[in-house]
């Protein structure tokens, strides 16, 4: 179907244009003077390491403009430290998948979790898990629920932007709002302290830190890994 000039005009202008027409792994004009910058080139893993690690691990393979979790490797973590920010990335799973990212995740622990809270990415009906429970895909793991189920089937690519401004979290998947939060409020201390993150004293602590890549069993693909950095 050819899509007459003034559809394609006026959906430029009101950025609906952009997951249609972009190539993946680029920034369109307007994101570079947005202030956006990739994550992840489609080619290479530059900016991007093991955690605790030096190197780039052998069970994470960059092909075919994905970075992928292929075998057990441990998590991946970025080079810079972010804190303040918004984030997009497209992720796919195969059948009974587990990932997830995190956020301002620190390498003082054994593992990223006991520091960065994590967005969940899982094979939901594989696991017996709710569209709308506290470990759901989409969810802000064990703490925050999705509010609704915008994940798309297995195999399908998803989108979650990811927007952190101060310690205010939204999660949206899909072009759905799923999950806010605020890191530190009273609501969320209670919530902490309800769960297993009250052993963990370094939990969310951090003002900034690495954005993490979560390496817990099966395929997972990432691409269009952009992040905004906000003032």
């Amino acid at each position: 179907m050819t899509i007459p000039r003034a559809m394609v005009l006026f959906l430029a202008a009101a950025g609906s244009w952009r997951g249609l027409a972009a190539e993946d792994n680029t920034l369109s004009d307007e994101e570079k003077k947005a202030g956006w910058k990739l994550l992840f080139d489609g080619k290479t893993s530059d900016g991007w390491r093991g955690y605790k690690k030096d190197k780039f691990p052998d069970g994470w393979k960059v092909q075919d403009g994905m970075i992928s979790r292929v075998t057990g490797g441990g998590d991946i973590v970025t080079v810079d430290q972010y804190e303040s920010f918004e984030l997009l990335i497209d992720w796919r799973i195969t059948e009974g998948s587990n990932s997830g990212v995190m956020y301002r995740v620190q390498e003082t622990e054994k593992t990223p979790y006991m520091t960065g809270p994590e967005i969940q990415i899982l094979d939901d009906d594989k696991h017996k898990v709710s569209k709308t429970s506290l470990t759901a895909t989409g969810s802000c793991y064990a703490l925050y629920p999705p509010t609704k189920d915008a994940v798309k089937p297995i195999g399908e690519w998803n989108r979650f932007r990811i927007l952190l401004n101060h310690n205010k979290a939204e999660h949206w998947l899909n072009g759905e709002k799923i999950c806010q939060y605020e890191v530190g409020s009273e609501e969320w201390n209670k919530k902490v302290e309800g769960s297993k993150f009250k052993e963990w004293t370094g939990f969310a602590k951090s003002s900034k830190g690495y954005i993490d890549l979560q390496d817990h069993g099966g395929r997972v693909d990432f691409k269009n890994i952009k992040i905004r950095v906000l003032n």
